[in-house]
């Protein structure tokens, strides 16, 4: 049975109480807790390393699966590699992310390495929650690597956030798309304190008529950093976009470098990156409407990362 700490940090991570239906994997204080299959999931624990290979039969539709990892207990520091086999003409669903609770003073340390193999014309939305809390001093630490390859016609969405109590994480994600498959990435990013985020994307469009989409809202505070790096290239007839928009506060730092690499005459590329403090003008106008100066930083900081 799961404990308090434990069911509060699946609850943030996963959006779930309890045990979920269909296929899932828990993963809990450094191994394997729980896992489940259903008819057209198979949940198979590696033998050579931690982690799991996770198979969804071609042709599923409207099923999901949840992976999450839990650590409360201080000082723990694992390296986990999950496979990800999405068969083709699937629709589909995987909810991840990492809860740490660290009351104590020694590091904890959770660091994945995700592999995606999305089979010919399935669609895959992957959902994944980094949060951390305790009252203790120890520091949090998640470093994922995500590593995307997309056959023909596929379509995948990534959406992943920080908002809460990491102390420092450095995620790198790459992919690789072949003909007419599409890449969407929506990251959500919040740092206090001293804590540092580093995010580097690297796409690689291969297929004709490809593309990807990667957008980055952050909001620094206190004396944090961020880093956003993203590498888009075009290698044949191909659209990429990607845009970094950050809000900076107190004495915060934020570096964007946002890189596109046209190898092809018709690859179509577009960059932004945009960093700023929150303008006076909306404060005001909040302000006017009966909230306190704080409320309305928080609501806007909130829209802003909705």
């Amino acid at each position: 049975m799961m404990d308090a700490i434990q069911k509060n940090l699946l609850e943030q991570v996963a959006g779930i109480h309890e045990v979920p239906q269909g296929a899932y994997s828990f993963r809990v204080d450094g191994s394997l807790y729980d896992k489940h299959d259903s008819e057209n999931i198979t949940i198979v624990k590696k033998e050579d390393k931690p982690g799991i290979d996770i198979y969804i039969r071609p042709g599923t539709k409207h099923e999901s699966v949840h992976i999450p990892v839990l650590l409360s207990k201080t000082g723990l520091k694992e390296l986990v590699y999950n496979d990800f086999h999405i068969g083709a003409d699937c629709d589909v669903t995987i909810v991840a992310g990492c809860g740490i609770h660290n009351s104590g003073s020694a590091e904890s340390e959770h660091s994945g390495i995700h592999s995606f193999y999305v089979g010919k014309n399935a669609r895959l939305k992957y959902i994944e929650k980094h949060y951390a809390e305790g009252d203790g001093n120890g520091r949090n630490i998640m470093n994922p690597a995500t590593i995307v390859v997309m056959e023909e016609g596929s379509y995948m969405e990534m959406e992943t956030s920080q908002i809460k109590g990491v102390d420092s994480t450095r995620r790198s994600t790459t992919a690789t798309l072949g003909d007419r498959a599409t890449l969407v990435v929506h990251e959500k990013i919040m740092t206090h304190g001293e804590q540092f985020a580093e995010t580097n994307f690297t796409v690689e469009l291969n297929g004709e008529g490809c593309g990807a989409h990667v957008v980055s809202r952050s909001v620094a505070k206190d004396r944090s950093r961020q880093s956003f790096l993203s590498n888009i290239k075009g290698n044949n007839r191909c659209s990429g976009h990607t845009e970094c928009d950050a809000i900076i506060m107190d004495d915060a730092s934020v570096t964007a470098i946002p890189e596109i690499v046209a190898n092809h005459v018709d690859a179509s590329l577009i960059h932004e990156a945009a960093i700023g403090k929150i303008a006076g003008e909306q404060l005001i106008k909040l302000m006017t409407l009966g909230l306190t100066e704080e409320e309305a930083v928080e609501a806007i900081i909130n829209g802003f990362l909705k």
